[in-house]
């Protein structure tokens, strides 16, 4: 009998009593009590494998907009399984040529400078050592294709851009990022000096990797070599926002599934099937390699504020949706507000603000999160579990697949429509809907039926 194996990897976290306590006053009795944190592993595949990433927007996060607000938050986080945090750029902003009243996180004027808006050096550092105290690596959000206006290197520097026809500096061509300028790439020292702002990062504010902004436009060549330097230092974790294989063969451990969350949109709204997420699954086997990951998503930064919100884009499929990214291959993202049931687009070069209320959602991913840690049949990583295709009688309209891994199994059935449906599916076995905890048999032929955008996840027995 196949069973659901609480599994924590072979390297999984230790735990050490830490130096921290916390005196309290108890019915008049002073207590003491002793803080457990864990001792965080080095990066390594193991860990890739059954993590999630939560995307943290400092500014948007809280009335505050701080480091020390999102601080408060990180053991909320872990309660969702979140083991990486993203944090958005943290740097000084631009104010030549910026946009709105705040300028946009990614027009950076120094890189090895925390933005005063959201606090101090010494709040940064407290936010690493309790995400690494609560078992999360922290990735900075990378920006190499250019800097903002005010940046040292326009003055001190101006070989390190690009130049248009007339000799001045230019914003990136083909683009409506005037409020940044580019870089130019066939400069070596430029290059040179990049790498070293990233490796301040890590040598000194010992953060984990970096989340690397628009890496595509980037040369390749350029980020296998700092990546190569970075793990001379200690192991560190990499996400190219790009979805080129090519960056994923030397440089970056995972990149961004874009037309995979293209596909769930287009499904959501009527304008795709089932049949085109099977073929999505094909153009990944057949474009990236085995231990090529990439990041499954709802929601992120730029979706949100420019495409819409997940109600938005998704519906009454938002749901199912939130599921599929957990279940498919791959690793699934939180985007910050998204555990609130977050329904509107926060403004980008403005302050905004999250309301964090629990609803739906946070014990959604409360539960996909504890299935995600630890079932390794839904293991993501450079050493995936299985996923196999189960035919049904309707497979334009109702997705089944298998994902297996060391014995474990979890089958995944979705009605990918906004109508009913009955259908019958060719597998045999007994079930145990996670969800519901309900037992489900299943037997191929047998009549079935689910509700618009109805979806069970099963576990094996």
């Amino acid at each position: 009998m196949k069973k659901l194996v609480i599994s924590f990897i072979a390297i999984g976290m230790l735990f050490s009593c830490g130096k921290t306590k916390k005196e309290e006053t108890v019915a008049g009795i002073e207590t003491t009590q002793t803080a457990v944190k864990e001792v965080l592993p080095e990066v390594s595949d193991a860990m890739m494998e059954n993590a999630i990433i939560y995307e943290a927007n400092i500014r948007q996060y809280s009335v505050e907009g701080s480091f020390d607000a999102f601080t408060k938050d990180i053991p909320v986080l872990k309660e969702l399984g979140v083991k990486i945090l993203w944090v958005m750029p943290i740097y000084p902003i631009s104010t030549t040529k910026s946009k709105g009243s705040l300028g946009s996180y990614y027009a950076i004027s120094d890189y090895t400078k925390v933005n005063s808006e959201f606090g101090t050096i010494e709040d940064f550092r407290e936010l690493v050592e309790t995400a690494h105290d609560n078992g999360m690596y922290v990735i900075l959000d990378w920006v190499a294709n250019h800097t903002g206006w005010d940046h040292v290197w326009l003055k001190k520097h101006p070989e390190y851009y690009t130049k248009d026809d007339k000799g001045e500096i230019t914003h990136t061509v083909g683009t409506d990022w005037t409020d940044v300028a580019d870089l130019n790439y066939d400069n070596q020292e430029m290059q040179a000096a990049m790498l070293e702002a990233m490796k301040y990062w890590v040598k000194e504010e010992d953060v984990d990797g970096f989340r690397c902004d628009v890496a595509g436009m980037v040369p390749v060549d350029f980020w296998e070599n700092t990546v190569a330097e970075l793990k001379k230092m200690k192991p560190v974790f990499m996400l190219a926002e790009g979805w080129e294989p090519e960056l994923l063969e030397n440089a970056f451990d995972m990149g961004y599934g874009w037309d995979t969350h293209h596909k769930m949109n287009d499904i959501a709204q009527g304008k795709a099937n089932a049949i085109e997420w099977d073929k999505r699954m094909a153009q990944i086997d057949s474009m990236y390699a085995k231990d090529d990951i990439l990041m499954n998503f709802t929601s992120n930064h730029d979706e949100n504020s420019w495409n819409g919100t997940v109600q938005e884009r998704m519906g009454d499929a938002k749901e199912l949706f939130a599921a599929l990214s957990y279940v498919a291959p791959g690793m699934p993202l939180i985007y910050s507000g998204q555990e609130y049931d977050m329904d509107k687009r926060l403004l980008f070069f403005e302050k905004d603000t999250i309301i964090k209320k629990k609803g739906d959602f946070f014990p959604l991913y409360e539960k996909l999160g504890k299935l995600k840690n630890n079932n390794p049949a839904l293991h993501g990583g450079k050493n995936a579990a299985s996923y196999t295709r189960i035919k049904t009688s309707h497979d334009d309209k109702v997705l089944v697949f298998k994902r297996e891994k060391e014995g474990n199994a979890v089958l995944f059935v979705a009605n990918m429509t906004k109508e009913s449906v009955k259908f019958s599916l060719e597998y045999n076995g007994k079930f145990k809907d996670y969800l519901t905890g309900e037992p489900y048999e299943g037997k191929s032929g047998d009549a079935r039926s689910l509700g618009a955008w109805e979806y069970k996840i099963l576990i094996e027995e």
